[in-house]
């Protein structure tokens, strides 16, 4: 077993590691959604794909997707046949994070001829062709450009006819390759910095310091659960989503206090849209580990031992289980809904430690035209929230990006990027349920194009009838507003859009904590 300070002082070293690794790929990207919004994750890998270090940047569903993709990737190809300057590249959604604009690329650590660890990374590209980020499409194929893994670079050598294939396919290639390439060197930066680890501290590989973090994350995390009442418990939330639909989500909660595991089981919840909402279990499983997580013991490391000891149970047919071809595109409209029934399970548990139902999905834009020039534009999605539900002790916090933990790109950034013109953005008051605590505002967004053109919109709210259920005798959040010239509009497909057109986006409230005094 190895001494806790120098432990600890190894740990230290990783966290650095993957948190340079993630500032390179910030700093170097092109679009704004990653360099602005940190829609990404960086992880460091063992030499066995185990997830041992994130970056303290990311979203909860590319981070614990990117867990599971690295060893799905590893299980696709030839270890054996890997060599250093090698790149692995997809955006397969169901080996990855769920839908072809998140990309991860994997590239192996190598220190005196063998493998001692992988660098990935997964980001949000702005285009990959097809349909756009909406929800339209009607099987997957519709939806843009699939890469399977394949070598994006071997032994340091561009895969030329890959390239050729992503540029012809998409619309922005010089953003799309420029992203590519921030993450293949932030993948760069993080091998030096390992073998310096290694060096500096006199290691021949990183296989004992990750045996030994990975089982200390585990130990904890069950131990965490062991002091939990045993049982099974329930929670349902139900929301509207593009299109008007409603989708239910149902979990329960079975805490086995004697091996301190949690198993999380959707029987009951709503079955494939065909919508491209779906979500695939990967992406289910991402959110499903950081409610949990983030209610048990969130100081913990997040890695592949503090996720061992929480399961899944996926129905076959099921709106969060999505199996080929169904469309998936806007996988989050539905995905960042799944903690809130698990909120609502573990209340009955840990009640001071949950938080009521919020907005849950970012309301996601995309807009693609010519500017006044009649040159193409195509933006990468940028996001709005709601308000987040109230905590037992404080209240909900306004226009925040919870669970995803994106942050919204400037208006300034976004004006100067595309030929788009904000007319207004604030918080709308009072859109937050009333409680002891209450739940956080919502905001409202106005905005035009600067184009003498038609253009393409793309948007996806949720929230536009069910509201966001207060928690503990809380009040419900108010429901949001998509309009397109002062008219309400529910019919969020893609659409032609012509100069002038201006649209309003009011985000819903979310919900409050506990009854108001005097109820």
């Amino acid at each position: 077993m190895m001494d806790g300070v120098h432990l600890q002082i190894l740990w230290s070293n990783l966290i650095g590691i993957v948190s340079e690794q993630a500032r390179a790929l910030q700093r170097i990207a092109f679009s704004p959604i990653v360099r602005e919004a940190g829609d990404l994750a960086n992880g460091l890998f063992d030499a066995r794909g185990r997830m041992v270090a994130q970056a303290v940047t990311g979203t909860p569903g590319h981070i614990n997707s990117l867990a599971a993709a690295a060893r799905n990737l590893l299980d696709t190809v030839d270890e054996a046949s890997l060599a250093p300057g090698d790149v692995i590249i997809t955006n397969d959604p169901w080996m990855s994070a769920g839908h072809f604009f998140d990309i991860t690329v994997l590239s192996p650590i190598f220190r005196d001829g063998r493998i001692i660890g992988f660098a990935g990374s997964t980001i949000h590209h702005s285009d990959i062709g097809g349909y756009g980020i909406g929800s339209g499409a009607r099987d997957i194929h519709e939806e843009g450009l699939w890469i399977p893994v394949l070598k994006l670079y071997e032994a340091g050598q561009p895969n030329r006819t890959l390239f050729e294939i992503i540029k012809r396919n998409v619309r922005t290639p010089d953003a799309l390759l420029g992203d590519l390439g921030a993450q293949v060197s932030s993948g760069m930066i993080a091998a030096e910095r390992l073998n310096a680890l290694c060096d500096r501290y006199g290691l021949d590989d990183i296989e004992a310091l990750s045996d030994e973090i990975i089982r200390r994350s585990e130990a904890a995390t069950r131990d965490a659960i062991r002091a939990l009442p045993g049982g099974t418990f329930h929670g349902t939330s139900r929301f509207d989503v593009p299109g008007g639909e409603t989708i239910t989500l149902q979990t329960a909660v079975t805490i086995d206090a004697a091996e301190g595991e949690i198993t999380v089981d959707f029987e009951g919840s709503s079955g494939p849209s065909a919508a491209g909402i779906n979500v695939v279990p990967a992406y289910t499983h991402a959110y499903t580990t950081f409610a949990i997580r983030s209610t048990l013991n969130p100081d913990l490391p997040n890695n592949a031992g503090s996720l061992a000891p929480i399961r899944l149970k996926l129905p076959d047919d099921c709106v969060v289980n999505a199996r080929y071809p169904a469309p998936v595109n806007a996988r989050h409209v539905v995905g960042m809904y799944v903690p809130f029934p698990i909120l609502k399970a573990l209340a009955q548990v840990v009640p001071d430690r949950v938080v009521a139902e919020g907005s849950g999905a970012v309301w996601t834009v995309q807009v693609q035209g010519r500017d006044a020039a009649g040159r193409p534009f195509t933006s990468s999605m940028f996001n709005y929230s709601g308000g987040m539900g109230a905590r037992a002790g404080k209240p909900g916090l306004s226009a925040i990006c919870y669970p995803t933990g994106v942050a919204a790109v400037s208006v300034e950034v976004l004006e100067a990027s595309y030929p788009i013109v904000f007319t207004g953005k604030e918080l709308e008051r009072g859109t937050g349920g009333a409680g002891r605590q209450p739940g956080g505002d919502g905001q409202r967004i106005g905005f035009r194009m600067r184009t003498q053109q038609p253009w393409l919109l793309n948007t996806i709210p949720s929230r536009l009838r069910c509201p966001a259920e207060g928690l503990a005798g809380g009040g419900d959040g108010t429901p949001g507003r998509f309009e397109i010239n002062g008219q309400p509009e529910s019919d969020t497909r893609k659409r032609m859009m012509q100069p002038g057109d201006e649209v309003l986006m009011v985000t819903p409230g979310g919900g409050g904590f506990g009854p108001a005094e005097g109820e």
